[in-house]
Parts: structure tokens; C-alpha cells; sequence
């Protein structure tokens, strides 16, 4: 299994837009040109009357698709809910016992989603219920600081605990982490995956040494199933914290801590509408009771039968694309709890079929309906019934039949003639943001039409690759900075001592630079 860090630049929910893809290029970014806007129109076009398309999900739970389509049982409980007022604390207080009853967890709370989650647990470690401490964040000084993670367990979500001011203690080893214990140390934070699972640095070994210490751990198992009674609990956790908007179905703006109950009554103090750091992430009434309502159903939910309706609309999906001739398709099961279904991979030999995966991927998200997939690979590409919905399983692959039988023509420019012009050397580049500006630098060698180097930004320093054909350049690089990674790609022209063109940074929108070469 890969390190997160890696699969920030995979297809799963830690990296969908971390190096710019398919979603991005399709105008899903801030700098992008907007559809006009129209009169909104309550009813069953609801985004359409103002000129927002909607998706089929063949991709998973992912927040920037919207994470899931909570249950009939949810929209009715925050319906309900909206029509009253209540005591925010009598609220939560009934609530989580209720949570504590049906996950059989000592105490659980309800936030606005897992981030919040993993931010009111670090807030709890630090301050517990002191106000006069609650007040002074995300000042620490005098208080404990400092963070313990695993370094398989970085992830880009680790900023929801890093906002409070901590420093992440990175350990590799068993040794380490015995060492990285002192009397600053607050808590120490895992990210659930394939690698938490075994060996010295797994949950239920990292639990038994920081219990020695008496020191908390939590475990962000966001995109997880709900186990009863909790798996990462029963390993010795402390605390664990899940979205709500994700596999449990409820409101997307909704998440769920569960474990001690001191520190999850010291958490909710330290959230809204209390007046503490975690002020601004404020999780209201209806999402509270959507979320207690996902809870219930998860219950009550025949995930047996979910798991043979996913497998029914691949078999569907299957049996349509593979009347293609050469086009065949292949089932791979989870790895682990998050987005925990089985996959199915379609694969073609793009020289006969007259398509690549990466082109069909687009072509079935710009079609009508727009239908996301699970990514695109070579000749290939993935479908994630997670979060479809009845009836999606056969728009898509009426879709995808389509597209593979009769491929419409992709423009596929011809690449510039001429000799690659000389573009080593050192570059002084001023990048212009969406808001804002920065000046970067390049240090490039070629030889022939291939490019490598370094690119120095303002703080961080990456491995540069690219090529250059006629005066057309481009080149990307990764800088890696905490949980995770920002992705460059560059694309330009050259001409003598300069260079200029857009760049593109995954998630963060588009660019444009200019660079004068210096030396």
C-alpha cells in the first residue's frame, strides 16, 4: 500500500484535485468562466434554473462532488427540526447519549464535519474545559503543543488539528515514537488506513504506548464505515471522528466524534455556539438531528443487501460495455473501511477502439448527463457504485457503451515542428495568483527536448520535469510541504530570455507566469 502522501495524487477522497485532473479542467475552479445566473427555481431542476449542471457519482464520496446524498430519514429529521427552537447544550447532551446508546461508544458528539471533528478533539486535548485556556488559543504558549503522527499517517488533512497552532512530531519507529512522549505533547493523531493496521506503529500499538504516557489518540477514520462496537475504539483510540456526509449518509455538512466522554463534553465546549476557537465551525439544529437520524439508519441498514445492489449495477454495467469488441472489464475489492465497496475497471486496447481512458473520462463529463468516474489510467477506466443512486448504473453505461463503440473524433494537435529551443539555465518567475503574486525561481537543464531541474518557490524546493518541442514548453514539479503536496504543471512558450504561459495547481485554480532566464 502506498503512503497517503502518495494517494494525495490518486483517485482517493485525499487528492481528487491535487494535481488539477479532468474536474478541474472542466471549470470547477474559482478562476474558471462561470454560466450566467438565473432566477432560482424551487422543484426538481433546482441547479439548472441557475445554470449549475448536476453529476452522476461513479466516483465515491468526495466533498467537491458533494459527498453523498443523505437518506429520505435525514431530509426528514432536519425538516422537522428546522421548525423549532431548542437549547443548543440540552440538544447535544440528549443527542449524545443517544449516540453513546446506538454506536455503543462511551459518548459521542456531533460537528460540522470531520475536520471540525478532528479540530474540537485537538482543542480538548489542549485546553480540557478551562475557559481562561479556551481563550487563549491558538496561543500555546505555557500550554502543550505538540502533536505525535506516524508519517505514513500525513495527510492534507492534518491541517484541521495544525490550525490550532500544534507542531506535528513525525515518527517512524516504534523507538521514536516511545521518544517523541514529553510533557508538551497533547495528543497523537492517526489517519486510519491500510498501514494503521499492523506492525509497531499500528492503532492498537500506538494506543497501549501513549495510554503509558496518559496521553489521548485519535483516529480520523472520516470516510470510513460506522463499526458497532467501534473497531478503532476496541483497538484502544481514544477518541475517533467520522464525516457524516460520506458512507453514513447524513448531512454533508455534518460529522461524528465518538469516544471518551470527558474530552468529547470538553470538545463540544470548545465548539460553537460557545465562544472558543471552534466558534466558527458552527454545526446547527437540523444538521444535528440529520445526523442522529444517519446514526439510527445505519443501524437499521441492510449493508448486505447495499453490497449486492453495487455489485448488480457493475454486472449491468459490465454485460452493456463489453458488447464492444475488445473491451473487457475487471471487479477489485476494498482495501480497507473508507469508501468501502467494490470497483469495477473497464479496459479497451485504445489503438483498436480509437480512445483513450483520459479521453472517454472527458467525455463522459462533459456529456448530458454529466457522469464522473472513478479516474482513468492508460486504456482504462474505473467505476465506484458507492454513491450511485438507482437508476445511475444504467446511464452509465448506456454512456459508456456509447462512447466506446462509436468514439466521436478527439482533436488531437499535431505536435510543433521545429528544433527545441534552448530554454537552460536559471529563471527568475513572478507567478500572478487569482489574488496576490509570487516570485519563483527555475534552475533548468536540457538535453535534446527533455527537461530537468529544480523549482525553487518562495518557501519550498521541488524535482523539475518536463520537455520542450519547437518553443512550446512544459514541466511540472511537487513540492511537498506538512500532510501534503502542491503539484505544478506548467505549460509556456519561449522566446530568447523569456518564457511565459499558464500554470496550473490542481485545486488552487490556474496561474500565469513569466520567467526572464537570469544566467
Amino acid at each position: 500500500m502506498t503512503n497517503p502522501l502518495d494517494r494525495l495524487r490518486g483517485i482517493s477522497r485525499r487528492g481528487l484535485f491535487q494535481r488539477g485532473g479532468l474536474l478541474a479542467a472542466a471549470g470547477f475552479l474559482p478562476n474558471a468562466v462561470a454560466e450566467p445566473t438565473h432566477e432560482l427555481k424551487l422543484g426538481s431542476n433546482l441547479y439548472e434554473s441557475i445554470g449549475v449542471r448536476p453529476l452522476v457519482n461513479c466516483r465515491g464520496t468526495f466533498t467537491i462532488i458533494s459527498g453523498s446524498q443523505s437518506l429520505p430519514e435525514v431530509k426528514q429529521a432536519m425538516l422537522e427540526a428546522s421548525k423549532h427552537y431548542v437549547h443548543m447544550d440540552e440538544l447535544m447532551s440528549a443527542v449524545s447519549a443517544r449516540l453513546a446508546e446506538l454506536t455503543k461508544a462511551e459518548w459521542g458528539i456531533v460537528t460540522a464535519g470531520c475536520a471540525a471533528a478532528l479540530t474540537h478533539a485537538t482543542s480538548a486535548c489542549i485546553a480540557g474545559a478551562d475557559p481562561e485556556k479556551m481563550q487563549q488559543l491558538p496561543k500555546l504558549d505555557g500550554l502543550k503543543n505538540q502533536v505525535i503522527m506516524p508519517k505514513y499517517a500525513r495527510n492534507v488533512y492534518d491541517h484541521a488539528v495544525r490550525m490550532l497552532g500544534v507542531d506535528i512530531v513525525e515518527v517512524n519507529s516504534a523507538e521514536e515514537l516511545e521518544h517523541a512522549f514529553n510533557d508538551r505533547t497533547a495528543m497523537v493523531l492517526i489517519l486510519s488506513c491500510p498501514q494503521a493496521e499492523k506492525g509497531p506503529l499500528s492503532i492498537e500499538s500506538v494506543a497501549k504506548v501513549a495510554k503509558r504516557h496518559d496521553v489521548p489518540l485519535l483516529v480520523d477514520a472520516a470516510a470510513e464505515e460506522l463499526t458497532i462496537p467501534n473497531l478503532h475504539l476496541q483497538h484502544g483510540a481514544t477518541m475517533v471522528a467520522y464525516s457524516g456526509g460520506k458512507c453514513i449518509r447524513g448531512p454533508q455538512t455534518a460529522g461524528l466524534l465518538l469516544g471518551r466522554k470527558d474530552l468529547l463534553q470538553a470538545a463540544w465546549l470548545n465548539s460553537a455556539p460557545h465562544h472558543a476557537f471552534g466558534r466558527s465551525l458552527k454545526v446547527g439544529k437540523e444538521e444535528i438531528m440529520g445526523m442522529l437520524a444517519a446514526v439510527e439508519m445505519w443501524t437499521k441498514r441492510d449493508h448486505a443487501a447495499e453490497w449486492k445492489t453495487w455489485e448488480n449495477w457493475l454486472g449491468y454495467i459490465s454485460d452493456r460495455v463489453t458488447k464492444v469488441p475488445g473491451v473487457t472489464t475487471e471487479i477489485t475489492q476494498p482495501e480497507d473501511l473508507s469508501n468501502h465497496a467494490p470497483q469495477m475497471h473497464i479496459k479497451w486496447d485504445a489503438a483498436k477502439v480509437g480512445i483513450t481512458g483520459r479521453e472517454v473520462e472527458k467525455v463522459l463529463l462533459e456529456g448530458s448527463p454529466r457522469i464522473v468516474v472513478g479516474g482513468s489510467r492508460g486504456d482504462s477506466i474505473t467505476i465506484m457504485p458507492y454513491m450511485m443512486m438507482p437508476e445511475d448504473h444504467k446511464i452509465a453505461a448506456g454512456a459508456i457503451y456509447a462512447v466506446l463503440s462509436k468514439p466521436p473524433k478527439m482533436e488531437r494537435p499535431a505536435p510543433p515542428s521545429g528544433e527545441p529551443v534552448s530554454v537552460t539555465g536559471k529563471w527568475d518567475v513572478k507567478v500572478e495568483y487569482l489574488l496576490g503574486s509570487g516570485r519563483h525561481k527555475l534552475a533548468i537543464e536540457q538535453s535534446g527536448d527533455k527537461l530537468t531541474g529544480t523549482h525553487d518557490s518562495e518557501k519550498l524546493t521541488g524535482e523539475l520535469r518536463g520537455k520542450v518541442q519547437a518553443n512550446q514548453v512544459q514541466f511540472h514539479s511537487t513540492h511537498r510541504i506538512q500532510g501534503t503536496a502542491i503539484g505544478y504543471e506548467f505549460t509556456g512558450v519561449a522566446e530568447g530570455d523569456s518564457m511565459r504561459g499558464t500554470v496550473a495547481m490542481g485545486e488552487y485554480g490556474q496561474a500565469k507566469w513569466s520567467a526572464q532566464r537570469s544566467a
